[in-house]
């Protein structure tokens, strides 16, 4: 709030580590860390830039585009499949688990849009095929397409946050489901999770309270998070597109059939934590649901709807 806290501050951090070497201090709306540019140019919002990061990964990929390559999402609808071929060579297998890895990085960070993709590869990185390399250079010719997209942050309420979680029910090669959660403020997603269930579900029902188990520690830590910066969180809300999930999440056993009794208790957490008052779950139908991005891979309209709803406008 008072720019002079930060002179005070510079000065500390100089007294501390001044003498191995003069800390370099940066005022303004444009800062650069990690790989990243944040541009607070524009009031009320955020835009993160990883445009020279992607550059060099291109740059350092064996294969090159031009500007006749065209590629509109980053994951095929082969993505799930198990990979085919045969296995890389050790040169390309290290090609592989490099591009995998920093493309991970971006993923957590700017480019929110390839973290479906991103989560299947890293799972390919010890033993690739001739498939998953396919899989791979696809999402590297998405990036060479899309390489101005950023992420844009901004919010209608600090007091609001508005989580969508999802599942795919036995969408893996061992029939295990699949997570994924977004939070937003208003504009664009602050937090993704796109992740593979560590054990098989009966139902989609299951699966889907599962995923909002694997969820609930990011929900309530967040919401902490923002008390203690100032902002009390007036409104935790989750939403699904499941009914009978809710339902579970609402009142636990009470409304639990026999295909849903054998689930073990601590996925009935979630009940407690609405009971308190810490979240309020709520239906919504699956065309709006967001965080069905991070299930699959979408194709077309939805994918281009959803991409931009969680990245945010671009310039």
């Amino acid at each position: 709030m008072d720019p002079k806290v930060n002179d005070k501050f510079a000065k500390r951090l100089n007294m501390r580590y001044g003498l191995i070497k003069a800390c370099t201090i940066v005022r303004g709306k444009i800062h650069r860390y990690l790989g990243m540019t944040l541009d607070f140019s524009v009031k009320g919002k955020l835009k993160i830039r990883m445009d020279d990061y992607v550059k060099n990964m291109l740059e350092d990929f064996p294969i090159k585009f031009n500007k006749d390559s065209k590629q509109e999402t980053p994951g095929g609808n082969d993505l799930l499949e198990a990979g085919k071929g045969k296995l890389l060579n050790a040169a390309y297998r290290q090609i592989f688990h490099a591009t995998v890895a920093r493309g991970l990085y971006v993923s957590k960070r700017a480019g929110l849009d390839i973290q479906p993709t991103i989560t299947i590869l890293a799972s390919r990185v010890q033993e690739p095929t001739e498939s998953d390399w396919k899989k791979c250079v696809r999402m590297m010719q998405y990036l060479f397409c899309t390489l101005l997209y950023h992420l844009t942050l901004s919010a209608e309420s600090l007091r609001v946050m508005k989580w969508m979680i999802d599942a795919s029910f036995a969408v893996h090669l061992d029939f295990k489901s699949h997570t994924d959660g977004t939070l937003s403020f208003g504009g664009g997603a602050a937090q993704v999770m796109s992740k593979k269930q560590k054990l098989n579900s009966r139902s989609s029902t299951e699966a889907e309270l599962i995923a909002v188990d694997n969820v609930v520690t990011m929900i309530l830590w967040t919401k902490l998070f923002m008390e203690w910066q100032g902002f009390l969180i007036e409104k935790n809300i989750l939403y699904q597109d499941n009914k009978s999930a809710i339902l579970l999440e609402e009142n636990g056993h009470k409304s639990a059939g026999k295909r849903s009794r054998a689930i073990i208790i601590r996925y009935f957490f979630i009940t407690d934590q609405v009971e308190k008052g810490n979240v309020k779950t709520t239906y919504c139908p699956t065309d709006n649901m967001i965080a069905d991005y991070m299930t699959k891979p979408l194709q077309g309209e939805k994918f281009c709807k959803f991409r931009d709803l969680i990245l945010g406008p671009q310039d």
